[in-house]
């Protein structure tokens, strides 16, 4: 049996998550930071230890782990089946949200080609988990992640954007790597 691209318990993974059509919905702060919020909640009530993470407009990049070997990609499921309908319904709801019906009507779109879901599908399922083999691995990919805002033009440096761990203003509570 292959292990590429599967979660395993003690594991440091770098994993994505992304919104399907690769939809723009981090470009508004209010649900950016219901998502960094539910990320804090899920580092202190369920044992998710994150050591950098970027929220770019459509998607999440973090390296992570969840302690005392845990199970990441259930936590992650969990955490993405949660945040999708709290997005969803924050979406619906926001009456000045002028991208509301072409949102809504995409996610119920993509609901139709995954058997999975009977009414919207906010995210891609897969997590795409690449395992964190060395610490030079580590800081490789924690560069591509920090970087990620910058080269899309959407900061002019890391340490500006708001949404990421090179950002030391940063709202999501980090794990030293050690």
């Amino acid at each position: 049996m292959s292990t590429k691209y599967k979660f395993y318990p003690g594991g440091i993974f770098y994993v994505t998550l992304t919104v399907v059509g690769w939809i723009d919905v981090f470009t508004r702060q209010e649900y950016a930071l219901l998502l960094l919020n539910n990320l804090n909640y899920c580092i202190d009530k369920k044992g998710l230890e994150v050591f950098s993470y970027c929220l770019m407009p459509s998607h999440l990049h973090m390296i992570s782990r969840v302690q005392d070997d845990g199970d990441l990609g259930e936590l992650l499921g969990n955490f993405k089946s949660y945040n999708a309908k709290l997005l969803y319904n924050s979406i619906a709801q926001n009456p000045s949200e002028s991208r509301k019906e072409w949102m809504l009507h995409l996610f119920n779109y993509y609901a139709k080609f995954n058997s999975n879901n009977k009414n919207f599908q906010f995210w891609i399922q897969d997590n795409h988990p690449v395992d964190c083999f060395s610490v030079d691995f580590i800081n490789q990919k924690r560069d591509y992640i920090h970087m990620n805002p910058v080269v899309a033009g959407l900061s002019l440096t890391e340490e500006n954007y708001p949404y990421s761990s090179a950002n030391p203003f940063g709202i999501v509570k980090l794990t030293d790597i050690g």
